[in-house]
């Protein structure tokens, strides 16, 4: 079985170009996966923790922007679905656009490791994931890959 020599996080895209009044489909490689996130605004991971305590004892779900590898903004997604145990995001309300980085959840019982619930989740809302919990302290939360592994990222003035 012959295997692709192209890794995963890397498409083929067709650049179409005139010559002589003629088509041509050039195939040039570029990346379509690849983000690195270096840290997280500070104000908006503040937020994040704000946002935590007043949802408590809900759960409360966002989707993260990225600029420039910060973490920077945060969408609250109309029709979400809070409760004690889980939050629910409706995909069909995602906005469209490429700085989409991950997700942020809280989880009231202030376990920061993610469910298998949250591991199906990530693949679906990006790459990375902040989990916060009670008692929503400056320290109280920790980022995930989208396969559920911990992430060090650094908090950006």
């Amino acid at each position: 079985m012959r295997q692709n020599p192209i890794p995963k996080y890397f498409a083929i895209h067709f650049l179409h170009t005139r010559t002589n009044g003629s088509v041509q489909a050039t195939p040039t490689l570029f990346s379509c996966a690849i983000m690195t996130i270096r840290g997280i605004k500070k104000d908006l991971l503040s937020l994040l923790l704000e946002l935590g305590k007043n949802s408590h004892p809900k759960e409360f779900a966002a989707l993260l922007k990225e600029e420039d590898g910060v973490i920077s903004e945060l969408n609250l997604l109309p029709g979400t679905i809070t409760g004690s145990s889980s939050a629910s995001i409706f995909f069909d309300m995602m906005p469209l656009g490429t700085h989409r980085a991950g997700s942020a959840h809280s989880h009231p019982n202030g376990v920061l490791r993610p469910s298998n619930a949250d591991i199906n989740f990530f693949p679906r809302a990006g790459k990375y994931h902040i989990i916060i919990g009670a008692p929503y302290r400056e320290n109280d939360w920790l980022c995930f890959t989208a396969d559920g592994e911990p992430c060090d990222i650094e908090v950006i003035p």
